[in-house]
């Protein structure tokens, strides 16, 4: 112990000792440090990856404890990551209290289903309850994740996982009896139609209010393209006032509590590289019916680098989407797209926002398979929705972009946001040329989206890639294939390298 600032211990055995932002960025995950020889850690056996809870005031979070052996922290400290000093809400100088966490008794089910038995509805609440109140580390939740995918959960278990992340939730509610949203099951880059079908819709007199994620492992989430144009950081009492008042918003879904285990569960699930059809039956699910939507629009893309590479497995998920859907009230219709190259020229927040406003703006040169797409998807809306006859949605949601209407609500929800934007551009860009002549025969779509990130994106909202040519093109030798986009010289190069180690990423065949 440090003679001139001891740890205080009370007389009922809390610890206290002094706060240390430390400035470590552990994204999602609290992590605590502590000296090795700290009392604490010695009195209480702490060892290095224990769970412990902190406490600052009425705020309490469990943290992953590291320990440290030089002088970077004294022993009277705990120095905390930015997780844990946010969700503690401290302030320079503040104390924290230090103990060992309640026995985690849901853990017992995960194992539980680890050696082949099936998981109640109550068993389910418990295990995401402890998720949400941050009580599983990474450790736990990934093995809740291998539990639930090394035997496949049956629709009585995705039915009682899909309420659990429901209840432990908030809820929103509407004064409308049709509500619509819509949903793409995703691994298609640039496939950002929602911005589209949103203003579409709301124009035409439904009620569409669009939560949306930010990426976790693509180049951009439709949060991240929203916001190069909007706000996207609305409360539950923005997201109202702004439906209310134009009849749809596209907000980023982290800033209100739907289904909150849902990203907690996906960040894991992307670095297993685990994602199956039960997980993500719930999580698309839990998530729209927590928000209030009564019809559901689900696209999913199908080729050999999206995320459904068959028929065969999109009739499954979809025959599943639809058995849940059902049974909590909402009724959902599937429409699968191709997903064998990217759609839209743009991967990256403000490189897809430029698509979405070309063709809200009736431009020229917009896209037109991004235009095709949204136009088919709000098309479902309406008729699902009972706006349009069947067999008329996409003629109206065609005419609502000709005339304009997409276009003025869209810009209305932007200023009912908190002002519309205009999306940044790039001050680092370099072309990929095609190598020889040839014909476009084949997109690589995950190599396309690590391409994107190692540009920068989505963190750097103006980075990413623009393509310049579709399947079926001709190309002769040293025609751009796309151009790379970055905000610094450094991303740029991390991106030319792996392209040039992965010349198969468009791939050119005979003409």
């Amino acid at each position: 112990m440090n003679a001139a600032n001891p740890a205080v211990t009370s007389p009922v055995g809390t610890h206290h000792l002094r706060a240390r932002r430390l400035g470590v960025d552990t994204q999602y995950e609290a992590v605590v440090f502590m000296h090795k020889e700290c009392p604490v850690c010695r009195s209480e056996g702490f060892t290095a990856h224990n769970r412990i809870l902190l406490r600052a005031g009425e705020r309490r979070v469990i943290a992953t404890l590291y320990q440290i052996t030089g002088d970077l922290i004294a022993h009277d400290e705990a120095a905390l990551s930015e997780s844990a000093w946010q969700r503690l809400g401290l302030r320079d100088g503040g104390t924290i209290t230090v103990t060992h966490p309640e026995p985690l008794e849901s853990l017992s089910r995960v194992r539980s289903r680890i050696y082949g038995n099936e998981l109640s509805e109550a068993e389910f609440r418990a295990i995401v309850t402890d998720i949400v109140d941050g009580k599983y580390s990474d450790i736990h939740l990934s093995s809740f994740i291998t539990a639930a995918a090394t035997r496949p959960l049956d629709q009585k278990e995705v039915l009682a996982l899909t309420k659990a992340m429901v209840d432990v939730g908030d809820r929103l509610s509407w004064n409308a009896d049709v509500v619509v949203d819509k949903h793409s099951v995703g691994g298609l880059p640039g496939n950002r139609t929602t911005p589209i079908i949103v203003p579409i819709v709301a124009a035409l007199g439904l009620t569409m209010p669009k939560t949306s994620s930010r990426a976790i492992t693509s180049p951009a989430g439709t949060a991240d393209t929203m916001e190069t144009m909007a706000p996207v950081d609305l409360d539950t009492a923005d997201i109202h006032r702004v439906v209310e008042q134009e009849g749809g918003c596209i907000a980023w879904g982290g800033a209100v509590k739907l289904s909150p285990a849902d990203d907690i569960l996906i960040r894991i699930e992307r670095a297993l590289d685990i994602d199956t059809e039960g997980q993500m039956i719930a999580s698309v699910l839990s998530k729209k019916i927590a928000a209030g939507s009564t019809h559901l629009v689900l696209d999913i893309p199908v080729g050999p680098t999206a995320k459904v590479r068959s028929a065969e497995s999109a009739e499954a998920l979809s025959a599943g989407l639809i058995a849940v859907a059902n049974a909590f009230g909402i009724r959902a219709s599937v429409s699968i797209g191709d997903g064998f190259q990217p759609i839209g020229r743009g991967i990256g927040p403000a490189l897809e926002a430029n698509d979405v406003l070309a063709v809200l703006q009736g431009a020229p040169d917009a896209p037109r398979d991004l235009r095709e797409r949204a136009i088919t998807l709000a098309g479902v809306l309406l008729e699902l929705g009972e706006q349009a006859a069947n067999g008329q949605g996409q003629a109206m949601a065609a005419q609502a972009l000709d005339d304009g209407r997409a276009w003025t609500k869209f810009q209305r929800i932007c200023e009912a946001q908190g002002g519309m934007r205009r999306p940044p551009k790039s001050t680092h860009r370099r072309p990929l040329m095609a190598e020889r002549a040839g014909r476009v025969d084949t997109f690589d779509n995950r190599k396309i989206a690590k391409l994107a990130k190692l540009a920068g994106a989505p963190d750097d909202k103006a980075a990413g890639v623009e393509l310049h040519v579709k399947l079926g093109d001709p190309v002769s030798s040293g025609q751009p294939l796309c151009t790379v986009h970055a905000e610094a010289p450094g991303e740029l190069a991390y991106a030319l390298d792996y392209a040039s180690t992965n010349p198969g990423i468009i791939g050119i065949g005979e003409r």
